[in-house]
């Protein structure tokens, strides 16, 4: 029903595209991640928690519709709808059904429910496209309470030593994420334009994200002592030498779950979190679908395919565009 193009993967019955990489006539969206939301496209279609995201991103004047969680649209007898993935806010899964058949685009997913990005719903299905960014076993997660409990209590014997915490995650996600997370008792949270823009949109969308504050030029680097910055450290144009201002700096991602990427960031700290499902997460939605056929996209897919073959599930790795988890760089 779907098949892999040089434009992305295409529904030839419904004549749609599902987060194509090259310009078509109509695309379907999972979520606003550069990777998956491109420019280009003349017709968008993507959940409502997603439009503004999307618009936001890709100019105000594109031609995007919505539909709700749940709710389904029929094209030229395929029928599509959106299920969600729990990836970041607004993000989902797609699923489409033709003649009784039901494959499921999972797009970018976590199994762990973060609390703001909604829970992952696994969906019966006879075809499932994955993602495997961490697909190795090597990748574990902790529950999030507990990296939680970590960060916070970074954040806090730097103040007590006077100290600024930077903690860099990328604007749209993880940001947010992050935001959630903190203990707010501790101090101010300030954040970069970048991220503070993406704010602005979901707590208009009654997303309960905890105040925070947008740097501007008028500050001082003093500003920021015994408070926390969440912000692309690549983002931040704060002298912080010259103000003469301890920083700790640390990053927040799967990733960091790789000793030699803490070293090569040359980080105080690396905290395990990410918004991709980990090994664990990854087996245990896909035994939940169901599916006899299992498509395997970015991250470890021969290894994953490989995995998922001697457990008795026909599994194929696809090439695509998609780029799973980045550091700071994921837009």
């Amino acid at each position: 029903m779907l098949s892999f193009t040089k434009q992305g993967i295409f529904c030839k019955q419904a004549n749609v595209y599902i987060d194509p990489w090259k310009p078509v006539e109509r695309a379907i969206i999972s979520h606003g991640h550069s990777d998956h939301a491109r420019r280009g496209h003349k017709n968008y279609l993507c959940v409502q928690e997603s439009k503004e995201i999307i618009r936001h991103r890709l100019g105000k004047k594109i031609n995007i519709d919505t539909l709700t969680f749940g709710e389904r649209r029929t094209i030229n007898g395929v029928t599509f709808s959106f299920h969600p993935a729990g990836h970041i806010i607004g993000s989902a899964q797609i699923r489409v059904e033709y003649k009784g058949e039901i494959w499921v685009f999972s797009g970018d997913y976590k199994t762990e429910d973060d609390g703001i990005s909604g829970a992952f719903e696994p969906i019966p299905c006879h075809a499932f496209i994955t993602e495997s960014t961490f697909g190795l076993p090597f990748y574990q997660w902790q529950p999030q309470h507990k990296v939680a409990e970590e960060i916070n209590n970074w954040w806090r014997l730097n103040k007590v030593h006077n100290r600024v915490s930077l903690l860099a995650g990328y604007s749209l996600g993880k940001a947010q994420r992050l935001i959630h997370l903190l203990d707010d008792s501790i101090g101010k949270i300030y954040t970069n334009d970048t991220v503070e823009d993406i704010n602005e949109i979901v707590r208009m969308q009654g997303v309960p994200l905890k105040a925070t504050t947008r740097i501007h030029q008028g500050m001082k680097a003093e500003d920021f002592v015994g408070n926390i910055i969440i912000a692309p450290s690549s983002a931040l144009h704060i002298d912080f030498e010259k103000a003469n201002c301890e920083v700790s700096e640390a990053v927040a991602s799967g990733w960091m779950a790789i000793r030699k990427m803490r070293i090569n960031r040359k980080v105080d700290r690396g905290f395990v979190l990410s918004d991709h499902a980990d090994w664990p997460g990854l087996n245990a939605a896909i035994r939940a679908t169901g599916a006899e056929h299992v498509f395997v996209t970015h991250g470890y897919t021969n290894m994953f395919s490989k995995w998922l073959c001697e457990q008795g599930i026909n599994a194929i790795p696809v090439s695509t565009k998609y780029v799973g988890e980045l550091l700071e760089k994921k837009s």
